[in-house]
């Protein structure tokens, strides 16, 4: 049998990141035998600010598995705690965890990643963009998949190319064998050389979406658990900004800040 099971993963913090709903299914298999589970705690680069729409349970999905915000401010090890803590795992169950913690850490340390977490997150600026062009994966927009600058452009063939004046064309590679729009020449827009991020910014969403052709398919269902809500949507689809769709968030975040709290192990 097991003695131990040891969980070292590079995470980016952001909740359609599947990373984290791979360690609750870990979690759950250690809980269920009695297995301890010893989480080797890693940086997360976007611990620096809690932001996003928060999950509804019915929602639950592998790319939104817990109650938080779409970005949550924590490393591995504190979420961990928390899944823990919160009894979120099935029937409440809990596993006997250990987190080995960072030295001189705080959540404000920038981090750039040694080596890419995954095939599509090549670089610090896709980390850092992620959270925001994300929301793409849900609609007919391509987020670069199947070009070299994954998540740090946006485009489709139908984007007016007056407006959307950067151009790709995708085609299959490492981290996406069918990429969205393979071989047609997308217009979109290139982000990056913008400033770094501290806050999820849906303004690229909003105006793909205003200046797309059709319009009633232009969000699929992914978007909803990519979301962790239906309201994104219709906020976008009522014609709401960026200012009134976040206000709405404000009140889940704050909550959810208050439970971060208890296990947090950095400042």
């Amino acid at each position: 049998g097991l003695d131990i099971v040891i969980f070292d993963i590079q995470d980016v913090g952001v909740r359609f990141y599947t990373y984290i709903s791979t360690l609750h299914y870990v979690m759950e298999a250690c809980a269920e035998k009695n297995i301890p589970l010893l989480i080797i705690d890693r940086p997360n680069p976007n611990a620096h600010y809690i932001d996003g729409p928060f999950l509804e349970i019915k929602h639950t999905s592998f790319v939104g598995m817990h109650p938080v915000p779409l970005v949550y401010g924590m490393t591995i090890g504190e979420y961990a705690t928390m899944i823990n803590g919160e009894k979120w795992l099935k029937n409440g169950i809990q596993c006997d965890l250990t987190v080995m913690p960072l030295k001189n850490y705080t959540h404000q340390t920038p981090y750039s990643l040694p080596i890419k977490p995954s095939p599509n997150l090549p670089n610090d600026v896709s980390i850092n963009l992620y959270p925001s062009l994300g929301f793409f994966e849900g609609t007919t927009v391509s987020a670069g998949r199947g070009t070299e600058i994954q998540f740090q452009i946006f485009g489709a063939p139908y984007l007016p190319k007056d407006i959307f004046t950067f151009s790709f064309r995708p085609k299959a590679n490492d981290g996406a064998k069918y990429p969205k729009f393979k071989g047609e020449l997308c217009y979109g827009k290139d982000l990056r050389k913008i400033k770094k991020l501290d806050k999820v910014e849906l303004k690229w969403l909003i105006e793909a979406y205003k200046e797309s052709t059709n319009k009633s398919t232009f969000f699929n269902k992914f978007l909803t658990k990519l979301a962790g809500t239906e309201k994104l949507r219709q906020q976008i689809e009522k014609g709401m900004n960026t200012d009134e769709i976040r206000a709405g968030w404000q009140k889940d975040i704050e909550k959810f800040k208050k439970i971060r709290e208890k296990y947090l192990i950095y400042d």
